[in-house]
């Protein structure tokens, strides 16, 4: 089955663009407008401060350069991974004690806001509870039972061991030597989530302006953002642009480095084979530093995804890339046929830590989730609406932590960071 960019404009080629449920084209912001509150950036964490925001009575405008969901809040696997891309004992080495203990009481909170948020707001996304760790090695079981006893110390109590007799009652494959449940994980269909919450923000009074690329922003005592056909005077102004920013902003493009993952989508495949693969629906991530990802889709596909491309590079074949990888895993699939491939990119930053703060006092930004962007994005998100509202506490956590700058600058960060990754790819192969 082919996409066809006429049914849903200027989206990826993806299985999520092809089966959302809201195709609706919003307009192109002509003229000049005001609001208390401009976001830039449709994706998660703009839409999700954008409703916070609606939610607490302020007037919002998002401008958005492509669509509702083009980046990464509308590509990426749909897990809901709690926690961010450090562990919390990494967090507590870097920065101490008490910020692991203010981050830790937040490292739920994310998928918290997504599920009330569907409940909330009816949003049709295909809301599935329930994810599986799955670990190669005895190394990688003894990690994982060490990060279960940390989380355990800031109140997660949906993690349980699973021992590698119990690994088929999660994923049919012989693959692995045990792993982890999280009872609060899930997946959902990231784009349909993206597009309820812009319903949401739209039925309190925002407005959404697709195909609205902002070039120029004026950052001082009242804040201007505009675009090629007009503009928007406001009070505050949230950039989350993420990886998809130009480069418009150095202060915020220079700290992060986009990177692509590759993404695919099976044919729909027969009800009992789909069952046997993945038995309880959870979805399924790896413990491998360049990990894979996979879930079972609402009309039963295999949606697998892995693969890195630094500097957001793709490969040419991305089913190429992908697709021998489902085979190891599932090597019964060997005959099925795969209708969607895709990528997207995400912003990443050297510490691995989301970098959020202040271009002035009436510009805020976030980005770099650094890989577990579908729940920390909706937390960060709330965040900024909350420090706009003029509650503070939470942000000046997250903007206290050090971002730094890619050693090698712009020309030698990807083959650097490229250097890294081979060294801990070598080292997941050699179950080191």
């Amino acid at each position: 089955m082919a996409f066809k960019p006429a049914d849903n404009p200027r989206h990826t080629n993806s299985w999520y663009a092809a089966s959302a449920k809201d195709k609706r084209v919003r307009p192109v912001l002509e003229g000049e407008t005001e609001a208390d509150i401009c976001v830039i950036g449709a994706g998660f964490t703009g839409i999700s401060a954008a409703l916070e925001l609606a939610e607490r009575g302020y007037s919002v405008v998002v401008l958005e350069a492509e669509r509702i969901g083009f980046g990464a809040s509308g590509r990426n696997g749909g897990q809901i991974v709690n926690g961010y891309s450090r562990d919390l004992e990494v967090i507590a080495s870097r920065y101490g004690h008490e910020k692991a203990v203010k981050l830790g009481e937040m490292s739920l909170e994310g998928g918290e806001i997504i599920r009330g948020r569907v409940a909330k707001y009816g949003i049709d996304c295909d809301l599935v509870h329930g994810g599986f760790f799955a670990a190669f090695t005895d190394k990688q079981i003894r990690e994982m039972a060490d990060g279960k006893a940390h989380w355990e110390k800031h109140g997660h109590t949906g993690l349980e061991m699973v021992s590698k007799a119990e690994v088929g009652k999660y994923v049919k494959t012989d693959r692995y030597a045990g792993g982890m449940i999280d009872k609060l994980g899930g997946h959902i269909h990231p784009l349909n989530l993206v597009l309820g919450e812009a319903a949401a923000v739209e039925s309190l009074g925002g407005r959404i302006f697709e195909g609205s690329r902002v070039i120029g922003l004026d950052t001082g005592e009242t804040p201007v953002v505009r675009t090629d056909k007009g503009s928007v005077r406001a009070y505050y102004v949230l950039v989350c642009g993420n990886a998809y920013l130009a480069p418009l902003m150095p202060e915020v493009h220079g700290r992060m480095m986009p990177v692509s993952s590759q993404v695919m989508a099976t044919e729909p495949l027969d009800a009992r084979l789909i069952e046997s693969l993945l038995p309880e629906n959870y979805c399924v991530e790896d413990a491998n530093y360049i990990l894979d990802y996979y879930r079972r889709t609402s009309d039963n596909r295999l949606l697998y995804g892995g693969g890195i491309g630094y500097g957001g590079n793709d490969p040419k074949d991305l089913t190429g890339v992908i697709r021998p990888n489902m085979l190891k895993t599932f090597p019964q699939l060997k005959d099925v046929k795969i209708d969607y491939a895709w990528s997207g990119n995400f912003a990443l930053t050297l510490t691995r830590i989301p970098h959020i703060g202040r271009l002035s006092d009436k510009v805020y930004f976030s980005h770099g989730d650094s890989g577990h962007g579908v729940t920390t994005t909706h937390l960060l998100g709330k965040i900024l609406g909350e420090a706009v509202a003029g509650h503070a506490e939470r942000f000046d956590i997250w903007a206290s932590l050090p971002n730094l700058p890619f050693p090698g600058g712009r020309t030698f960060r990807v083959p650097l960071t490229m250097l890294g990754a081979w060294w801990y790819g070598l080292r997941d192969r050699l179950g080191l």
